[in-house]
């Protein structure tokens, strides 16, 4: 009988198709071989799943479920069931793995056993894979927890995570009344039964687009959090205020391309930043602000 995998990999895919073959190849190329990548289609109507069956007829590491459309939270934990590996990993269908994300990530939880899950620092890349900037998550289980607590979610990006089965699947995996929430939701309740961490390195671009969640369902997203807090804290016996829901309305696609220029700037990542600048001025000359980023970028400061 062949061994399990060690490791299960999540990639849930819907209508993915200008990028999924880029982040599957990341995955095949990763430094620790012994996975599975369960390749999890939401009900794609592009091309997505003839580029995934190419690849599981190479591969036999790759394999594809496919149905119509049940949303995220379902798929994720349809492939938590089939799952086989003692690690799953998160990866999203457009994303990019470092060639090696798994070793070093395996290796840390098997070195340290009182943890559940972690992470790594990230770097923030455009809808075309331009730098960005790095984020660098906090280290230590208290720090991810506190930041979780008041209801910021980056504390571990979710895609870039390895998680030990059994305690996933001990917590109850992913839940649906906490849609658009549910990787906070799930560290708070993973935080209770275990550590939660992030490796010190860069090992996984993360793709920013403009029809995001974050972006396109913000008030919901943010009324969400503020309940998956309220609810740990509960559960904890905590007397900490869940977070305020504001009212903010989401960044405009030119806001989100100047965004995106200074966040290039900041990370020394100036080609990217005048890519963006001069997008920003194209889709508005009048503005102060989109000259001023212009001559930022052009500047490299």
């Amino acid at each position: 009988m062949t061994e399990p995998p060690v490791v299960s990999v999540l990639m849930p895919m819907r209508n993915a198709e200008r990028y999924v073959a880029e982040a599957v190849r990341s995955i095949l190329g990763q430094t620790w071989g012994n996975f599975e990548l369960l390749v999890l289609d939401d009900g794609s109507t592009d091309g997505s799943l003839q580029v995934i069956r190419s690849h599981a007829a190479a591969d036999a590491r790759v394999r594809l479920l496919t149905r119509e459309r049940r949303g995220l939270v379902a798929t994720l934990n349809e492939g938590l069931a089939l799952a086989r590996g003692e690690f799953i990993a998160r990866m999203d269908a457009d994303d990019i793995s470092e060639a090696g994300r798994f070793d070093a990530q395996v290796r840390f939880l098997r070195n340290e056993p009182r943890c559940v899950a972690v992470g790594c620092w990230v770097l923030l890349v455009d809808p075309e894979g331009d730098p960005l900037h790095e984020v660098r998550g906090p280290l230590e289980h208290a720090q991810i927890d506190a930041e979780h607590l008041a209801g910021r979610s980056g504390a571990i990006t979710h895609a870039a995570s390895m998680f030990r089965t059994a305690a996933l699947r001990a917590v109850g995996g992913y839940r649906h009344q906490f849609d658009t929430a549910e990787d906070l939701d799930l560290y708070l309740r993973l935080a209770e039964v275990g550590m939660l961490a992030n490796l010190p390195m860069v090992l996984y671009r993360y793709r920013q687009h403009l029809g995001s969640v974050g972006h396109a369902r913000h008030i919901e997203q943010r009324r969400t959090i503020a309940r998956a807090v309220a609810e740990a804290a509960r559960r904890r016996g905590l007397a900490t205020a869940p977070p305020l829901v504001d009212d903010v309305r989401p960044l405009s696609g030119l806001e989100h391309q100047r965004k995106w220029a200074w966040w290039a700037l900041g990370g020394g990542n100036a080609k990217t930043a005048r890519k963006h600048a001069r997008r920003v001025l194209m889709q508005a000359p009048w503005s102060k602000e989109s000259w001023r980023v212009m001559l930022c970028a052009l500047r490299g400061w």
